[in-house]
């Protein structure tokens, strides 16, 4: 999937939303616990009640890393599905690796060719041989950690580190090893006063921004600040939504808290495109 093509299914659908599948298997609704996979069928019926309000799903691996061999199972099982039913849906792997050469060409194969998900998010704290193997999928993204909304994130991000923060850094120097219909940055949504200045530096990258919905972050600062001429933003929200019920009506309620986020997304893109 291109920018440009991504971009269509933002205008599509009136939404930039990007549903985060952290399944929980402490969370999810006991009627559903009898299944042979609960953590597929939960999904499965999230994914057909919401995708008609968002443009994407994330899954973050640790839900299913620790469930062990059932766990990946339902993840290659999730990301199947969702390439055979909903395929202009983008896909997301967050995982977050990253490593020496042959071991992030590993894993590169794990999530994109083994499971075709179409990006992976990647740690670029080891620098460019580290994220060039996942760079040499055609078709495929890589999403770089930038600015993490986190508590520990000034811990090393906000560093000054000549004239430029050190997440200011990891953004010109990234810049160069993929084009913005390859590479995407992860900002965190309670970092939205930082935008502007993100904008500056990768002008025409989409941004993953997590943090919306249950974490606290404002939808509206972030389209205000981080928002391009072809949207350029990917915002995520998985505990506001998935869990926005616990009943046998679980789906429903995720898919009122869906049609929420997209109204408001509807509204700013008029406002801000």
């Amino acid at each position: 999937m291109t920018r440009l093509e991504l971009f269509e299914q933002i205008k599509k659908k009136g939404s930039f939303l990007c549903i985060g599948l952290d399944t929980d298997m402490e969370k999810i609704p006991a009627h559903l616990l009898d299944n042979e996979d609960p953590v597929f069928e939960f999904n499965k019926q999230i994914i057909d009640a919401t995708h008609e309000q968002c443009v994407g799903y994330k899954m973050n691996t640790a839900f299913y890393e620790a469930e062990g061999v059932k766990g990946w199972m339902s993840l290659e099982k999730i990301s199947y599905y969702l390439r055979e039913n909903y395929p202009s849906h983008f896909s997301i792997a967050d995982a977050k690796r990253g490593d020496i050469g042959n071991t992030s060409a590993m894993y590169a194969k794990a999530f994109f060719v083994n499971m075709d998900f179409d990006s992976v998010t990647v740690a670029p704290y080891m620098g460019e041989d580290s994220v060039r193997p996942f760079l040499t999928h055609p078709g495929k993204w890589v999403i770089l950690l930038a600015l993490t909304s986190n508590k520990g994130a000034s811990d090393f991000q906000t560093l000054q580190t000549g004239n430029a923060q050190l997440f200011e850094k990891v953004l010109q120097t990234s810049s160069k090893w993929g084009s913005p219909d390859s590479m995407m940055y992860v900002v965190g949504a309670t970092q939205a006063d930082m935008l502007g200045q993100i904008r500056k530096s990768v002008p025409g990258h989409f941004l993953l921004v997590p943090g919306v919905g249950a974490q606290g972050g404002s939808l509206e600062e972030v389209a205000k600040h981080g928002m391009n001429k072809c949207c350029g933003l990917l915002v995520n929200a998985s505990r506001s939504i998935i869990y926005a019920g616990s009943g046998t009506d679980f789906a429903l309620k995720a898919k009122e808290e869906a049609m929420k986020m997209q109204q408001e997304m509807n509204n700013l893109l008029a406002e801000y495109l």
